[in-house]
């Protein structure tokens, strides 16, 4: 299973100061060189983290698949195509949510959607959709041809131990599984942390996780490479 380090909120804490440090693509090349198999980031219309001139340095200096996550805007898809990431992820996004809340509605949204998938198709890119663990949103997504689908595990993440995680659990293991049985390939993310992710990596078909906000704080105490080599440590750790 692949790792993509999300590095966003290392460009929060430059945006802070709006000046040139914290790197991310300098912290994601760390990323990297501690096994990490990818680079996400998440380029937003108020452009609250990631800037444009990250995306172009990122593409430019890593040697590793850079996932961008974009809305469905037609400014930011117009960015996404230009970008030269060989993933691209659609996601939901709204000014006032901290962060993504949710999956996107593939259901509601299949007009833009279906406009979408050709283009990024015609530079090579594949395409996920990052959706709620729904069987109406995973086959809404079959339908429209999208290679692959993100599972958005903020729910699992968010539930109390026990029983509510559990429920949130076997949502995820249904939903991989009706998936796959599309035809659809899988990965999964949000919220995950290194109490967390084992159960989720033991999701059989899952073929990468993204994780990001809680590598990035882990990193204030142990530094980039340890707080990479925790989480690879911790995906292998299978439950």
């Amino acid at each position: 299973m692949r790792l993509h380090v999300n590095v966003d909120h290392v460009a929060t804490l430059r945006q802070a100061r709006r000046g040139r440090e914290p790197d991310p693509v300098l912290w994601a090349e760390r990323a990297l060189d501690a096994g990490a198999h990818g680079i996400t980031v998440h380029l937003r219309k108020d452009r609250r983290h990631i800037q444009d001139a990250d995306v172009r340095r990122l593409r430019a200096r890593i040697r590793a698949v850079l996932n961008l996550e974009t809305s469905l805007d037609p400014e930011m898809l117009a960015h996404a195509l230009e970008s030269g990431a060989e993933a691209i992820c659609l996601v939901p996004e709204t000014r006032e949510e901290l962060t993504t809340e949710g999956g996107l509605d593939v259901v509601r949204e299949a007009p833009r959607i279906a406009r979408a998938l050709p283009e990024f198709a015609g530079r090579g890119a594949l395409v996920s959709l990052f959706v709620d663990p729904e069987r109406a949103q995973l086959e809404a997504a079959a339908r429209l041809g999208a290679p692959f689908v993100e599972l958005h595990t903020g729910s699992y993440a968010e539930a109390a131990t026990g029983a509510p995680r559990a429920r949130e659990l076997a949502r995820l293991l249904e939903a991989a599984s009706h998936a796959r049985s599309l035809g659809l390939r899988v990965n999964a993310g949000h919220g995950l942390n290194l109490e967390n992710t084992p159960a989720v990596a033991s999701i059989p078909g899952l073929e990468e996780l993204n994780i990001g906000y809680s590598i990035v704080g882990r990193a204030l105490f142990v530094g980039v490479e340890n707080a990479v080599r925790e989480m690879l440590a911790c995906m292998g750790k299978r439950t």
